[in-house]
């Protein structure tokens, strides 16, 4: 059985073809599937053949909602959401003017380690593929029945650690027939696996890369990211300066404030030295507290002071806005807590 989001309109007319079925209709059974139906039978304009010959060799890889959490400060939606196998994974939904925002998962559960991230407590389970990330969309769509315009790949997991189904999704997200949702409304978060950083760049696409870059040098990085072990920050800076080379494209980088890790002042102006002259962001997020990790924000004080020193060199910085804080969104809390249940 195979997971019929996964494939695009080419890949199910040759399927009609090949199954004694019209190619024409693979059209018809698309745009059902992006209304987020959940059964085959409810498509109204398939013969019931059709929909018999599709039910016995598919399934509809859409994740059911089993627990949703909605934030009354600013609206804020958390997903807990069930896979076809039984995995659950979670997705985060962020209401704001320019419209819906959501943040999806990659991997059910992560193996990078970062100590500050509850998605990597237990490891990774299994990878998600493009079906089951395009499917969280089209839940949360449903859902709230209305469109989502900006995507997010900063939930659980790493997506370049799960490359060939991740540049499937990205190149289906675009699709006219399906979610329609453009590259530069997408924004993909590594924790810096760079030979694939170099093989994206080849691509040519232009979504925003978002760095996990959350120290100014290897010593202070290699304390809470083990992918530091692997590859230097000199490493990762220099591949997303061919990133920038090749798409044009500014980089983010994220730095999530540690108190009495990575905040201090000599701390801000080694990453302004480093950043010095690149086409970058840097996004200050101050740390979500993981009582496994007993990591703490710094105060508005010192988050302010980091911040000033990244401006006064020249480098646009925005302090992340803190989203459905009363409902735990930081990714993997909610999902550690329900398999803990």
């Amino acid at each position: 059985m195979y997971n019929i989001i996964n494939f695009n309109e080419e890949e199910l007319k040759k399927w009609m073809k090949e199954n004694g079925e019209q190619p024409f209709r693979s059209k018809q059974v698309i745009n059902w599937i992006y209304k987020g139906i959940t059964s085959f039978d409810e498509m109204k304009n398939v013969s019931s053949k059709t929909q018999e010959n599709l039910a016995n060799n598919f399934y509809i890889g859409t994740p059911t909602i089993v627990r949703k959490l909605v934030s009354t400060i600013d609206g804020t939606i958390k997903y807990l959401m069930k896979l076809h196998d039984g995995n659950i994974i979670e997705c985060v939904l962020m209401k704001y003017k320019h419209g819906n925002s959501i943040c999806i998962s990659s991997q059910v559960g992560c193996r990078m380690g970062c100590t500050f991230c509850a998605s990597t407590i237990g490891g990774r389970v299994r990878n998600l593929d493009s079906g089951e990330m395009l499917g969280q969309i089209i839940a949360v769509s449903k859902d709230i029945n209305e469109r989502i315009s900006n995507v997010v790949m900063m939930g659980s997991g790493e997506p370049l650690d799960n490359y060939d189904n991740v540049l499937k999704f990205l190149e289906e997200v675009g699709k006219e027939y399906g979610l329609n949702i453009g590259a530069r409304h997408i924004t993909l978060s590594t924790c810096g696996i760079v030979p694939e950083i170099l093989e994206l760049s080849e691509k040519g696409l232009q979504i925003t890369l978002a760095i996990s870059l959350h120290a100014s040098n290897d010593e202070i990085r290699k304390k809470s990211m083990p992918i530091a072990n692997k590859y230097t920050i000199k490493e990762v800076i220099e591949a997303c300066k061919q990133y920038i080379c090749k798409t044009k494209r500014r980089v983010t980088f994220e730095y999530a404030l540690i108190e009495g890790l990575n905040d201090e002042k000599e701390h801000a102006e080694e990453l302004a030295t480093l950043l010095k002259g690149m086409l970058c962001h840097v996004n200050l997020i101050p740390i979500n507290e993981v009582k496994e990790s007993g990591y703490k924000k710094p105060d508005k004080k010192r988050i302010d002071s980091f911040k000033s020193i990244l401006e006064k060199n020249k480098i646009e910085t925005t302090v992340r806005r803190e989203m459905g804080a009363d409902i735990n969104a930081a990714c993997g809390q909610l999902r550690r807590d329900y398999v803990n249940e």
